[in-house]
């Protein structure tokens, strides 16, 4: 019996450990919030933020915009792409310690944390290119390093009721 009791215990924490449904630390009327709480309050729209750090190298920033695409592993990536632009901004999660749902894309979200400009190796825009799905003719294709937007976010914000999901 007791045999039986510590089997199932130990399948139930195992089903448990497989999940990868990012928890929010916070949900409101106004979003689910992930991370270190955020206010979503005197965030910059996405398009005067890139035109402020054409003059910077970094700066702390809370930034609106849209989820173009996520890691379809974890969540521990996101990519915020302007449309009117096509300017992007590479978001990772401070200290890796939360990821967004691994369907939020077209979600508008406000992320708050250090913005700077950073140039992205081979290797890693391959790996980043693998998390997402691509397949391994888009990936041998990857050949030159990119200098990218990034920010190291300690926190974010999907904000409910905006969203451009088709």
């Amino acid at each position: 019996m007791i045999k039986n009791l510590a089997f199932f215990l130990l399948l139930s924490l195992s089903f448990l450990a497989c999940n990868n449904t990012p928890t929010p630390t916070a949900v409101t009327e106004e979003g689910q919030f992930f991370g270190e709480k955020i206010t979503l309050d005197n965030a910059m729209e996405f398009d005067n933020f890139v035109a402020k750090m054409e003059t910077q190298d970094s700066m702390n920033v809370k930034v609106t915009g849209i989820v173009e695409s996520v890691c379809k592993k974890k969540g521990c990536w996101a990519n915020i792409k302007s449309e009117t632009t096509g300017k992007e901004l590479f978001v990772k999660f401070k200290d890796y310690g939360f990821f967004l749902p691994l369907d939020c894309e077209g979600q508008k979200v406000t992320l708050e944390g250090i913005a700077f400009r950073e140039v992205t190796s081979v290797d890693e825009l391959r790996h980043y290119a693998e998390d997402e799905g691509a397949t391994e003719e888009e990936i041998a294709e990857i050949t030159e390093p990119k200098e990218e937007l990034k920010i190291i976010a300690s926190g974010a914000a999907l904000e409910n009721g905006n969203t451009t999901k088709q």
